[in-house]
């Protein structure tokens, strides 16, 4: 019998490592997990907020942080390392690293584009194969954060989109490649969603309510989502619930693609 995700013994026994864990989607699906009973290994480029985030998530040794840059794939080699010394494997690994550009094609730089792909699209690649032997071992799943964009393409922002494109492809393709080794491979795709990633989009020169509430206009709900319902989905996907669910996006967008 499944278990109730938001139940006290949810993932008793089990560990997540999870990219782009100090803030956002990322610190919210750590909240539900170690809730769950999970350990949790955050990864994260600042040591400073990977601090800040243990001391919010008040976990004790439950909860531990590693630094390291997802582009570089030695950083990701350390981390599942690290994850593997302190909780003795990978069961769960959430890949929420990523950053986003936003203009106009004409206005991309090289330096830009490289730095999208660096992190969003080889930052997933990096992480999943250096975790695949253990998620191998322990028939665990992955859950990749890509978003609506790589869906259907969103406005001033398709280098963005193009490497959520990706990220929504190698999981589809993944989840055929893992499927014979029991590895579930899913994603979510969330709309707008109020973390940090999104607070930087908002302008200086204009209230912040205002852009807020314009942003929320075109949503059939009405509003934009918060991290922590980005993060059920996560959890979801990474349940017993889910347990016959792979190579699936699950689109967090308040009706946006109706």
């Amino acid at each position: 019998m499944e278990k109730n995700i938001f139940a006290a013994d949810a993932f008793a026994g089990k560990t997540a490592l999870i990219s782009g864990g100090t803030s956002g989607i990322g610190l919210a699906a750590a909240e539900l997990f170690l809730a769950g009973g999970a350990s949790v290994m955050l990864v994260g480029r600042s040591a400073e907020r990977g601090q800040e985030a243990l001391v919010q998530l008040a976990a004790g040794e439950n909860a531990r942080f590693v630094c390291g840059d997802v582009q570089r794939s030695a950083d990701c080699q350390h981390a599942v390392e690290a994850c593997v010394r302190a909780f003795g494997g990978v069961d769960i690994l959430v890949n929420s690293a990523g950053i986003y550009v936003e203009g106009a094609l004409d206005d991309l730089t090289d330096e830009m584009l490289d730095d999208l792909i660096a992190t969003n699209v080889k930052g997933t690649f990096h992480l999943t194969q250096a975790a695949l032997p253990h998620l191998r071992s322990t028939q665990g799943n992955i859950v990749n954060v890509a978003s609506d964009a790589g869906l259907h393409g969103n406005y001033f922002c398709a280098a963005y989109a193009a490497t959520k494109g990706a990220v929504i492809a190698f999981t589809r393709s993944l989840a055929l490649e893992l499927a014979c080794d029991q590895v579930r491979v899913n994603a979510v795709a969330p709309a707008d969603i109020l973390t940090p990633l999104t607070e930087r989009q908002l302008s200086p020169h204009r209230a912040r309510e205002e852009q807020l509430r314009e942003m929320a206009s075109v949503y059939p709900l009405g509003r934009i989502g918060t991290p922590r319902e980005a993060a059920a989905a996560i959890a979801f996907l990474a349940s017993s619930a889910a347990a016959w669910v792979t190579g699936s996006v699950y689109c967090v967008d308040g009706g946006l693609a109706v």
